[in-house]
């Protein structure tokens, strides 16, 4: 790739000097997916969003669109992907959930070079592992709540190998994103999480600007959402029907469970089958009032019905991990290694900002992790804040294997929300050597100390 090689502040310091619901119909047994001939060509361009008539905001996107192209890949072809920046700031790429070498990951610490304005990078990897994956910048933000993952800068990937956990006959791409953020005005200083925000979409449109999903009775919709937002963590329902989990980001679930509501950390992503047996016209959308009213909400219309569409709040919360995993009684598997992950802050510490520490240390004082190809690593979690954080492993999956001393198994994610003063445990097998980066998918928590890497 084109670039030079920066360092996160040394970007930060550079940073500051139509969107249509992508839906595709398919069979419940569709023949295996074709790669492109050609490389795939990605333009990371300024564009003007129209989140709804007379509601039109500057942002960054790939290729013009909110969510970018969805990139379907073949687990055994090679994947060429040509980016080309066509803004004024440093940018890169990161293929999120795949488990690709450390040059080509993009992230900067890992020592993916960054692409300097007006120049190509190409990224050129095999994909894997099969299933929802999505593509995102990893730029720094640090106060500038217009770049990094405040941004339009995100898509999907599907890898995909021909093998499905459930039979469905439609598929629907749902990306929550969260715009126009700014600092919240609470008339004292303001600490680091409390992001405002003025929208929230589905696939960069307005609850009021979007097109109805259009569905008959008794189809399977499969529904794959990733929550793309910078900060902001999200609750999802559907009134009348519920969803039948198949995939956490991507990894089919050794228990497929039905639940009123899916629980959406920043980052990860949610395959749920729901049956459409209740007509009507209704309203998916966020559980909370007031990110529905700025928003995130799409109708659903059964053919035959029409008018205003319905909400009704989810009779409970029933969003648990664990209700995916393997039938118990759980004994955990043994490690080589048990790795304690502290996570605190100190308030207003870095440039007016708080200061996220992992064990008691920033990135930039954190020496690297070094672990040993082959052996099964335990990380520990304690939150001892009184923050969720969706925390992110680069080019690796991991099994939840307890979750506040409870020991679970089978469910596999690369990304996991630690609750605010909870606790997790999660398992690594290090089999994929070099350096990988371990972080807080909160922009403004990773750009202000959680992060931390690991190598081997």
């Amino acid at each position: 790739m084109n670039s030079l090689a920066f360092t996160r502040r040394q970007a930060l310091t550079a940073a500051l000097a139509a969107a249509a619901l992508p839906t595709r119909l398919r069979a419940a047994n569709r023949p295996a997916p074709l790669y492109p001939d050609a490389p795939i060509r990605l333009a990371i361009e300024q564009t003007s969003l129209e989140l709804a008539k007379g509601i039109v905001i500057p942002t960054t996107t790939y290729n013009g669109t909110v969510p970018g192209p969805l990139l379907t890949l073949n687990p055994t072809r090679r994947a060429v992907i040509h980016v080309t920046n066509n803004t004024s700031r440093p940018e890169l790429v990161h293929w999120h959930g795949l488990h690709i070498p450390s040059p080509v990951d993009g992230a900067m610490e890992e020592g993916s070079p960054m692409i300097a304005p007006g120049q190509t990078g190409t990224y050129d990897f095999l994909p894997g592992p099969s299933g929802t994956r999505w593509y995102h910048t990893h730029a720094m933000a640090g106060r500038d709540l217009g770049a990094g993952g405040y941004s339009g800068q995100f898509g999907f990937i599907d890898v995909d190998d021909g093998r499905f956990p459930a039979p469905y006959d439609r598929e629907i791409f749902l990306a929550v994103h969260h715009w126009n953020g700014e600092l919240c005005d609470m008339g004292a200083p303001v600490s680091d999480q409390m992001v405002c925000y003025r929208h929230a979409t589905f696939n960069g449109r307005l609850f009021a600007a979007a097109e109805p999903l259009r569905v008959k009775a008794g189809e399977r919709v499969r529904f794959r959402f990733v929550n793309a937002s910078a900060t902001q963590n999200t609750a999802i329902a559907l009134p009348g029907h519920r969803f039948r989990i198949i995939a956490l980001d991507g990894n089919p679930v050794p228990t497929q469970a039905s639940v009123e509501v899916i629980r959406l950390g920043v980052a990860e992503r949610v395959d749920a089958i729901v049956v459409m047996n209740n007509p009507g016209v209704w309203m998916l959308g966020a559980t909370n009032d007031t990110e529905r009213a700025s928003g995130l909400a799409l109708a659903v219309e059964y053919a035959g019905h029409s008018g205003p569409p319905r909400w009704l709040p989810p009779p409970r919360n029933d969003w648990d991990y664990s209700r995916f995993a393997l039938p118990g009684p759980i004994a955990q598997p043994e490690v080589d290694d048990i790795i304690p992950m502290v996570i605190s802050k100190k308030f207003l510490k870095k440039e007016g900002m708080d200061e996220w520490r992992i064990n008691s240390q920033v990135f930039e004082d954190a020496p690297v992790m070094r672990l040993v190809k082959g052996r099964r690593y335990r990380f520990r979690f304690f939150n001892a804040s009184r923050e969720d954080h969706p925390v992110h492993l680069h080019r690796h999956s991991f099994e939840i294997t307890a979750i506040a001393g409870r020991p679970v198994a089978g469910v596999i994610k690369d990304t996991v929300v630690l609750p605010l003063y909870g606790s997790l445990d999660v398992d690594l097998r290090a089999d994929n050597p070099g350096r990988s980066l371990f972080h807080c998918h909160q922009q403004i928590h990773m750009d202000y100390g959680f992060m931390r890497l690991i190598s081997y």
